[in-house]
């Protein structure tokens, strides 16, 4: 049973802060993608595809630090590993800025996404440090709420930047960014981990608790469901400017629509801290993808029958995929967490590095099948969400027979 740290910081203050570590990773993706045509002309004039790589390179980062923020936390406690990682997430952002190479480039991105596995996963950790079960659920819930807000409002504000001061000073963002939340957790967050449950860092122990995770039934149906709504969310955001300038001619407001649609959506994280706690996780998990597979269904008949408002089918399908990730990803971890307490740092390690490094791998040869219309997309999602239906009831029945 691990220690509980007295915390003087309110309940809402730590939900936003939790909020911002999360914004971290969304934000370095999203605040990009208006920016994408600007650094293929600079960087990358002869192979203009190969500028989403920029975005590749982060989430590949990503995830190969996100394996070990998790155990070193565990051994070290938490403050220290926000603090180193947003040490390395600014120095990739400081050479990504300075470089006019697309391989440094990429380079760089790499060491940005390490430094943002920091506090996308430690903050996990700490959240399960002090709160557990529903509760955890609930919480998690209300920062993605808050968290919405980043992601809604980073293409957007990309777009400023950009015609402000030129593709580069996005980088000068992402470090203010990291200094100030980093600042704020340093200040008012007590180390949650005390010393006496401290892990030392040990192969055997890691491998042990990996092994621990991945042979718990319920543990890994659930980091293979989230792996899939990540690739859902991966998919989405390779094939989503395209579809928006090829499709509907409309890539001069692509920043705002996608704001807008990740902004409504937020509702659906502060719906689930309401109806989590009287209905269970699993439950809100497995109505939510049934819901969704049914949109995708009633979407894809439309557009395939020749209805005349694609556009607004398309923004109210995107809506929902948006939702749905609102109604799961935080319950999904808090699932995959609850039995780990022990181990929470190399659990909150292992579900993001697998479902991370999975779910983008998977997504990265999807973008292929784009065609010109947003049917391959939304065909993709509805056969992951109709597996993940089948995972989640397998999961139901596992959890009754125990």
């Amino acid at each position: 049973m691990n220690t509980t740290v007295p915390q003087t910081i309110s309940r809402s203050e730590f939900i936003v802060l939790m909020a911002m570590m999360f914004a971290t990773t969304a934000f370095s993706i999203d605040a990009m993608l208006p920016g994408m045509p600007a650094i293929a002309a600079e960087i990358s004039p002869d192979a203009p595809a190969h500028a989403a790589w920029v975005l590749t390179a982060f989430v590949i980062g990503l995830g190969f630090g996100t394996f070990f923020t998790g155990p070193l936390s565990d051994a070290f406690g938490r403050k220290k590993l926000i603090y180193i990682g947003c040490v390395i997430y600014v120095a990739g952002a400081i050479a990504a800025w300075m470089t006019s190479s697309l391989e440094w480039m990429l380079a760089a991105r790499v060491v940005q996404g390490i430094g943002a596995s920091g506090p996308r996963i430690v903050s996990l950790a700490v959240i399960r440090d002090i709160y557990s079960g529903r509760e955890m659920a609930r919480i998690v819930s209300l920062s993605m709420m808050i968290f919405i807000l980043v992601p809604a409002i980073a293409p957007a504000m990309g777009d400023l930047i950009i015609h402000a001061a030129g593709w580069r000073a996005i980088f000068g963002a992402f470090i203010f960014f990291a200094v100030i939340s980093t600042a704020w957790l340093g200040v008012r967050l007590n180390e949650p981990l005390a010393v006496q449950d401290r892990r030392p860092l040990r192969l055997a122990l890691m491998l042990s608790a990996v092994h621990e995770m991945l042979t718990h039934p319920t543990v890994l149906l659930s980091i293979i469901v989230q792996t899939m709504v990540l690739c859902m969310l991966f998919t989405l955001l390779t094939m989503i400017q395209p579809i928006f300038d090829i499709s509907y001619g409309r890539s001069d407001s692509f920043p705002y629509w996608f704001g807008l649609i990740a902004l409504m959506s937020g509702s659906a994280s502060f719906l689930n801290s309401i109806i989590v706690t009287r209905f269970g996780m699993r439950a809100v998990v497995t109505w939510t993808f049934g819901l969704q597979l049914a949109l995708g269904i009633i979407v894809l008949s439309l557009m395939y029958s020749g209805s005349k408002f694609d556009f607004p089918l398309f923004l109210i399908w995107q809506f929902g995929l948006f939702c749905q990730a609102g109604l799961t990803v935080g319950n999904l971890n808090a699932i995959a967490m609850e039995p780990m307490g022990h181990i929470a740092g190399m659990a909150a390690s292992v579900i993001g590095s697998i479902s991370t490094i999975i779910g983008a791998a998977a997504a990265s040869p999807m973008s292929v099948l784009f065609d010109g219309t947003p049917m391959p997309l939304i065909t993709i999602v509805c056969v992951l969400g109709a597996v993940c239906l089948v995972l989640m009831q397998r999961m139901n029945r596992i959890e009754k027979a125990a």
